[in-house]
């Protein structure tokens, strides 16, 4: 199937946290229409792609005219074919000329655009004629850190995950239970709890970290009691925010705690032992590929120590941490690396290396379900997007639909 591009079009629109985006739109010769706006993140880290141009938003609405121009007639049959041509629209590595919000946006715009046109699922365009097997969701219940402005726990953030769920409806439905109990139990505990949540729809509380502990295990087991679902617990340590450069320690605020490197390490483990966490994303900063390489060894394969600041969908990084067995899991996160394609490769060079892949949403996410697509194109293990707020049920809703509408081989399992 060949695609033809007769207009492409930019819009300027807002993301979840109401930051600024681009919504950009891509028509066909035959009508046919793509649409994507890429979202943002707010814990960054620094070996990401520049989201944005020099010149900022205005910049980036300027860029998406000059595209309207560089893609017009042009002819596309594969993703790679369109993405190629982006980068050479942008000129360089790393989309710095015309930023990630462009360059992703054009990426996913042309992916939906191809699917409209050739009646087709997105996934199938980007991964080819397959029969997937459902990621399993993995989803914040209880939000600290610096997306709850520190002043709820110092973890970022405490997720929860099925591991025997039959279909992904038992398994988004399941966590759905244990995030309305976790609410209920922190109205019952915290007296101070009034029903708030951040920007990615995790409560947020006024009990210490290991109090919130406590909630989210009762909560786990009175949802296995009551439906049969069983859950692993993660935790997103956020290492890189808390990291002080000057200083070399990491610097837990609320607590008022400052932690080295070594006494970081061992309290990451010590949570682990304590707590039976079975996840563990970014427990140090994004520089430390030794760091994360001895906290797998030490935790052994029992344990998901996930990078995400650390490989930033980069896939030359993703190939040093699988060398150095930095961990054993990785975070994908397509706006990380600004276009479809690499973020496919980079998918695929973590699971040849034997890392588990977890697809994850941003902070600032947009009403798109095209990251489900994405997740099932790259066969992603895990698929990290809250459970709760428009921008990401409708994320949950695709796959929901995708699996009553096309079957599939089941959920996968970690272990």
């Amino acid at each position: 199937m060949e695609v033809k591009v007769r207009r492409v079009e930019g819009y300027i629109v807002f993301d979840s946290r109401g930051s600024p985006t681009i919504e950009v739109s891509i028509t066909s010769e035959r009508g046919f229409r793509g649409r994507f706006a890429s979202p943002s993140g707010k814990s960054v880290g620094k070996y990401e792609a520049p989201p944005l141009p020099k010149d900022g938003i205005l910049g980036a609405k300027k860029i998406v005219d000059e595209a309207n121009k560089y893609f017009h007639n042009f002819s596309f049959s594969t993703q790679a074919e369109f993405d190629d041509a982006i980068k050479r629209f942008d000129g360089g590595p790393r989309y710095e000329r015309i930023g990630t919000i462009v360059s992703l946006g054009l990426s996913f715009a042309a992916a939906d655009l191809a699917s409209n046109e050739g009646g087709i699922p997105m996934y199938k365009w980007i991964g080819g004629d397959i029969k997937p097997i459902f990621p399993i969701p993995i989803c914040n219940v209880l939000g600290g850190g610096k997306h709850a402005l520190n002043r709820s726990i110092d973890i970022q953030e405490i997720l929860v995950f099925p591991l025997n769920a039959r279909s992904y409806r038992d398994a988004y439905t399941s966590t759905l239970e244990v995030y309305r109990k976790v609410s209920e139990l922190l109205s019952d505990r915290d007296m101070f709890f009034t029903g708030g949540r951040n920007d990615e729809g995790a409560w947020v509380t006024t009990l210490t970290d290991e109090e919130a502990f406590d909630i989210v295990w009762d909560s786990v087991d009175r949802v296995r009691s009551e439906v049969g679902v069983k859950f692993g617990v993660g935790i997103d340590m956020a290492s890189s925010s808390l990291w002080d450069v000057e200083s070399k320690v990491y610097v837990y605020r609320r607590s008022g705690v400052n932690r080295d490197r070594e006494e970081q390490i061992e309290y990451v483990i010590d949570l682990v032992k304590k707590h039976n966490i079975q996840y563990v994303e970014d427990p140090l900063h994004e520089d430390d590929f030794p760091g994360f390489s001895y906290i797998r060894k030490r935790l052994g394969n029992k344990v998901l120590v996930v990078g995400d600041d650390l490989y930033v969908t980069n896939i030359s990084r993703i190939k040093l941490g699988i060398s150095e067995r930095a961990g054993n899991a990785v975070i994908i996160k397509p706006n990380q690396v600004g276009d479809v394609s690499t973020t496919f490769q980079a998918s695929k060079s973590a699971s040849e290396g034997g890392f588990k892949v977890v697809v994850s949403h941003r902070s600032g996410e947009t009403h798109y379900p095209h990251l489900a697509h994405l997740a099932l194109a790259v066969e992603a293990d895990m698929f990290k997007v809250s459970p709760v707020y428009g921008e990401r049920v409708i994320k949950h809703n695709e796959l929901l639909l995708i699996e009553d509408l096309y079957g599939s081989r089941g959920v996968k399992r970690i272990w």
